[in-house]
């Protein structure tokens, strides 16, 4: 019996989890307009609902029942495999990811996350990396030289900017002792990681708008210079998978942020509920993200390599030695 109720508190947390993720880009994204809207003194969608709050559910409909068109030349089978095996890691990853400690459900204790690793931090930067795989085929299935030259500007950007997001979190994994994110999150109740790890939270916060491909490092999309970069020739539900992918791996990003640096779910000071701590921290860095989208010009492709290479990864670097030093 004990046994029958852990798997149907599994399924059921892993089937709120995906509900949660497939529907949380629908706010994101009139937020995001609004944000948009307020910085450049406008007022951003107004007319569909009340302050354009069904504008995101119009927009959707739209998409839902537009033309699923794919490409004469394209490789069909990897064409239409591409934007699942974008969307994919990014929902798995939060299998990994707790939202708090437990709470207490009519006499029953119930965990808010699905499974403690002890080598979570690895894996998702194990899963996450796969993300990059479905862009790639996605540019290269469409046969279009700029669909073709956004998914090569990803590997690229990938590749350049996973190096120092991960060696940004080996400091926090020095100082927790620990891989799992619970205990990394536990051993920041009394001090935050960010007063220790200012330059590892730098290194990764950078490195995190570039895996998540926001501008100023959307380079892969790039609608100046690549028409829409590697998902050009997509369209209809198709391109939605793409859109999920990417504000799900921005919330990710600011998920990880606030647990590896700002101490997960622990407060400071006002006496608030751990879990509305948590919402808020990760609110914060989701508004972060928006506002530097329409605050900071897209970098040129050699300064996106130079940032990486010959910035992010000699401070990661020299952070985990001063952390090794001082305090180990």
């Amino acid at each position: 019996m004990e046994l029958a109720i852990a798997i149907g508190l599994i399924v059921l947390k892993v089937a709120i989890l995906i509900a949660a993720l497939l529907l949380l880009p629908l706010p994101l994204v009139w937020l995001e307009r609004k944000i948009a809207g307020h910085i450049q003194q406008r007022m951003g969608p107004m007319r569909v609902g009340w302050h354009g709050l069904l504008q995101p559910l119009a927009d959707g409909i739209k998409l839902l029942t537009k033309e699923d068109h794919i490409p004469a030349d394209a490789d069909r089978l990897i064409f239409k495999l591409a934007p699942v095996l974008a969307m994919l890691p990014p929902f798995v990853v939060f299998v990994a990811i707790p939202f708090g400690e437990s709470v207490s459900v009519l006499g029953h204790e119930i965990t808010l996350y699905v499974s403690d690793m002890n080598v979570a931090l690895l894996f998702v930067f194990a899963v996450i990396g796969i993300e990059v795989y479905g862009v790639i085929f996605g540019g290269w299935a469409s046969n279009s030289k700029y669909s073709v030259l956004g998914g090569l500007r990803t590997c690229a950007q990938m590749i350049s900017y996973e190096i120092p997001m991960g060696f940004a979190v080996i400091g926090v994994v020095m100082l927790a002792q620990s891989m799992s994110l619970l205990d990394i999150v536990r051993a920041q109740a009394d001090m935050w990681n960010v007063v220790y790890q200012p330059v590892g939270f730098f290194v990764f916060f950078v490195a995190g708008l570039a895996e998540a491909q926001r501008i100023p490092f959307d380079l892969a999309e790039a609608e100046g210079d690549l028409g829409a970069g590697f998902h050009t020739e997509y369209s209809g539900i198709r391109f939605i998978f793409f859109m999920v992918s990417e504000y799900v791996v921005m919330v990710l990003v600011s998920v990880l942020t606030v647990i590896l640096f700002f101490g997960g779910w622990n407060g400071v000071l006002i006496p608030l509920p751990p879990i509305l701590w948590f919402i808020l921290k990760v609110a914060f860095f989701i508004y972060v993200f928006m506002w530097f989208r329409f605050t900071f010009p897209r970098y040129r492709y050699d300064q996106l390599m130079e940032i990486g290479w010959k910035v992010l990864l000699p401070l990661s670097l020299a952070n985990i030695m001063i952390t090794g030093v001082v305090f180990l």
